[in-house]
């Protein structure tokens, strides 16, 4: 797996907010209700909702209408700020191996490919928002 069950369930909740907002017009919704639609635990997405809203990502109001909301458009929030926030961005800079000392002076046997591609995987991230997974789920169903 590339990144943490965090990261995915993060990935999964903000893109399952972001396509409620736009379909239903919700801006917050219950954390409860992601938690049963994803199958995940409520605690365990309350923990990692509440660091995209350190993020800045994520936004939560309390109350009877409360919930869980995006902090700005879904268009201005790219998977690369959730995978910051949730995993930090060691997938982008270091070793496939995990070695100490891998780089251009002493690279392992991965390190031509994998530096490639890490910045190809880089690019794709900062360049996919929200929004634009938001717009592929309703061409598509969201899966569990």
């Amino acid at each position: 797996m590339l990144f943490s069950k965090g990261c995915t369930y993060a990935i999964r909740a903000a893109l399952l907010v972001a396509v409620k907002e736009t379909r239903e017009g919700r801006k917050f919704i219950p954390i409860r209700e992601l938690a049963d639609e994803l199958d995940l635990s409520f605690h365990f997405l309350t923990k990692i909702l509440q660091v995209l809203t350190e993020a800045e990502i994520m936004e939560s109001f309390r109350g009877p209408n409360g919930g869980i909301g995006l902090a700005r458009e879904a268009n201005k929030i790219s998977l690369i700020q959730i995978i910051s926030a949730v995993d930090g961005m060691s997938l982008f800079s270091e070793c496939a191996l995990g070695l100490p000392d891998c780089g251009e002076a002493k690279p392992c046997p991965l390190h031509q490919s994998w530096s490639k591609r890490r910045e190809e995987l880089k690019r794709m991230f900062e360049k996919t928002t929200l929004a634009t997974l938001a717009q592929d789920f309703s061409k598509n169903s969201f899966r569990n």
